[in-house]
């Protein structure tokens, strides 16, 4: 029986929790067949089979961190001789499993363990589901005697001690539970992206200064036109949105104001400006929020930006976004008007220097050259900027230079090479 152990995935991460188990203990498995779904850090990774076999013991459950370098599951490779896999070290062998009734009833049962034994062990020993019951009754390790070898506490100690009369039950257990503990239906641990965007999030929010600049764009030639390519892309294969058409136009407006596609150093002493403009685009996927970019949109044809968009949205809707279109972005687009959203306060996505966030487009009245009034388009939309380098007058004529392009989007083919 051979032991799997989880690779090192890279970028640093040392641990991982498991999201689901394609396979259960027992299952016949092929070389490459998708094992366990592992969330990191950064995007969710399948993890496959290297050889055929069977699968002997899941060391990990659903839900638990799992460590780089250590067993995950265990299996018997194809052609091997079949033989008795070996007792894990956190499972109780059969002596251990069923406390002896002297033990049981025994006055020195109620003793906690000893000095010399937690200090010859470190730690109590117990098994992870025993300490995950322990956990869920608000009890400690080291109140419950344990029968098992050299004091292990078994499943039997802990529920011998939860019916101990309440005068002799820990202070923990006789805790009445306090208001806001009532009102909890479920606790769940922050891991994965969001743990990752919660802290990246505050570590914007609390060392940039931003400040925000709102503004309305007609868009009712750009849905116009959008109506009118709509056929001539969908004869392609591709599904054209009003998205490309957003990050044709920055990458266009970003000729004018380069400083916007710039980043600052950590030192905070040089700006570093791009030749290449890589626009982000935030995604909600099942993992927590994501913002894969699409690299090098001045080169893009609108098809191609199209292509990318519907690749990254779907890649990011099941997590599997790979690591290379995570980095590198140079600015940001959140489109909240995809969810119904009007206006919003985005946050930059650190190191870049400006993000935009897109409300939703309502049809409204408004007066033409003429002092009529007109059934137009309207989208609402907030940019945010680094204010140590940018500041509002750049920010207006950057966003005029996009509002241009957006409003009038055949100008766009004056500038396109």
């Amino acid at each position: 029986m051979s032991d799997f152990l989880l690779p090192d995935i890279g970028e640093g991460i040392v641990e991982c929790e498991v999201v689901e188990w394609r396979v259960a203990e027992g299952d016949q498995i092929e070389e490459d067949q998708p094992i366990v779904e592992v969330m990191t850090d950064k995007a969710l990774v399948e993890i496959t089979a290297p050889e055929a076999g069977v699968v002997t013991k899941l060391y990990v459950a659903q839900g638990q961190i799992a460590k780089v370098h250590a067993p995950l599951y265990a299996y018997q490779a194809e052609g091997e001789v079949s033989g008795e896999p070996s007792t894990p070290e956190d499972t109780p062998d059969a002596s251990q499993s069923t406390p002896t009734t002297s033990t049981a009833t025994s006055t020195d049962t109620a003793a906690v363990p000893t000095t010399s034994m937690l200090a010859t062990h470190g730690k109590v020993p117990a098994s992870p589901a025993v300490r995950r019951l322990v956990r869920e009754h608000q009890l400690k390790l080291t109140d419950i005697a344990g029968s098992g070898k050299d004091g292990r506490v078994l499943k039997e100690d802990v529920l011998a001690h939860l019916e101990q009369p309440s005068e002799t039950a820990t202070p923990a257990s006789q805790a009445l539970p306090t208001q806001d503990e009532e009102r909890v239906s479920r606790v769940e641990p922050l891991r994965g992206v969001r743990a990752v965007m919660a802290k990246r999030m505050v570590e914007s929010a609390s060392t940039i200064p931003h400040f925000h600049y709102g503004e309305e764009i007609d868009v009712t030639a750009l849905l116009a036109l959008r109506e009118r390519l709509k056929p001539l892309a969908e004869a392609r294969g591709e599904r054209i949105t009003l998205m490309p058409f957003f990050m044709k136009a920055m990458a266009l407006a970003i000729t004018e104001e380069p400083i916007v596609n710039a980043q600052l150093n950590a030192a905070g002493n040089e700006l570093h400006y791009f030749s290449q403009c890589n626009i982000g685009m935030a995604v909600d996927s099942k993992a927590g929020l994501m913002v894969p970019n699409v690299k090098s949109v001045e080169r893009l044809s609108l098809l191609e930006i199209a292509r990318e968009v519907a690749r990254l949205t779907t890649a990011a809707r099941e997590g599997r976004v790979d690591q290379t279109d995570l980095k590198g972005g140079t600015i940001s687009i959140s489109n909240i008007g995809a969810l119904g959203g009007t206006y919003a306060a985005p946050i930059i996505n650190a190191p870049e220097a400006a993000i935009v966030a897109i409300g939703k487009t309502q049809w409204l009245p408004r007066f033409d050259a003429q002092g009529e009034v007109q059934r137009r388009a309207i989208m609402t939309i907030t940019w945010a900027g680094d204010h140590r380098f940018i500041d509002g007058g750049t920010i207006a004529r950057f966003c005029n230079s996009w509002k241009g392009f957006l409003e009038d989007p055949e100008t766009m083919l004056l500038h396109l090479g």
